[in-house]
């Protein structure tokens, strides 16, 4: 049984697989202060939820965006499951060539979502190889262009939609914050619809417009394949998107460990 835990600014996903299967995973706010046994407390929850026995997990894996939690989560594996966590960063052997200026800037969670992209999707129907590009919807949305070879090329970084949102709210006087929602029709009746149209379908268009620019600069078809908090509310209403998968990032996680335990 391998424990897998994605930190990231807005969320921290933990995952269960038994063997390549992930049997539970569940999706929870980041705190970034909390310590080792907050963290502890907090994963063995989970375990009685999914009636699941700390005893059984066999490894540890972790990626992290967020260094106040690194430490504590690693110190969590330790001192709750005896286990020391294999932690992926920029240096970790992923069997992903990093054709970029500065290989060890590129976060985790990019060099991880590409690793599960590849595997899972980097195939067409017929069997060739194709170029990929993965869209993960988190705190900032994060574009990244893989060959068909698997090398990652580079990509793009937006500010995510929850921050456009604030940022509305903060620099308007006179605007409300509001939800970010798919709204009933592009023009709205209120000044609350006329926002939630701007942030959803200008979102949309952004989706789009990027895709379909990286398509073209790539020179090949590339499948795009999306993941994040709000990957499923924006995929059905584009094109660009051909698969939605909310855990890429746990299956790229088990994937990485699985490479290093063998190594």
């Amino acid at each position: 049984m391998l424990l897998a835990i994605d930190i990231g600014n807005t969320n921290i996903v933990v995952g269960v697989f038994d063997g390549e299967r992930l049997g539970h995973s569940w999706r929870l706010s980041t705190q970034r202060q909390r310590t080792a046994d907050e963290m502890g407390m907090w994963v063995l929850q989970l375990f009685q939820h999914g009636r699941l026995a700390p005893a059984d997990v066999d490894g540890v894996v972790l990626a992290s965006v967020v260094p106040t939690l690194t430490q504590p989560t690693a110190e969590m594996a330790r001192r709750y499951f005896g286990r020391e966590a294999f932690v992926v960063d920029g240096a970790t052997d992923s069997g992903i060539p990093l054709l970029v200026d500065e290989p060890k800037q590129v976060g985790a969670d990019r060099i991880v979502n590409g690793v599960a992209a590849h595997a899972l999707y980097g195939r067409a129907a017929g069997g060739a190889a194709r170029a990929l590009i993965v869209v993960d919807f988190g705190t900032a949305t994060t574009f990244d262009a893989f060959s068909a070879r698997g090398e990652y090329l580079g990509g793009v970084i937006c500010p995510g939609v929850n921050i456009s949102a604030d940022a509305l709210f903060q620099r308007a006087a006179r605007l409300p914050r509001v939800d970010v929602r798919r709204p009933e029709a592009v023009i709205g009746r209120t000044t609350v619809a006329q926002m939630q149209s701007g942030l959803f379908y200008g979102y949309v268009g952004l989706v789009e417009g990027i895709v379909g620019r990286m398509r073209r600069e790539l020179g090949v078809p590339a499948a795009c394949i999306a993941t994040g908090g709000l990957a499923e509310m924006v995929a059905p209403d584009t094109d660009a998107i051909d698969v939605v998968d909310r855990d890429l990032t746990l299956h790229g996680l088990r994937l990485i460990w699985a490479r290093n335990q063998r190594a």
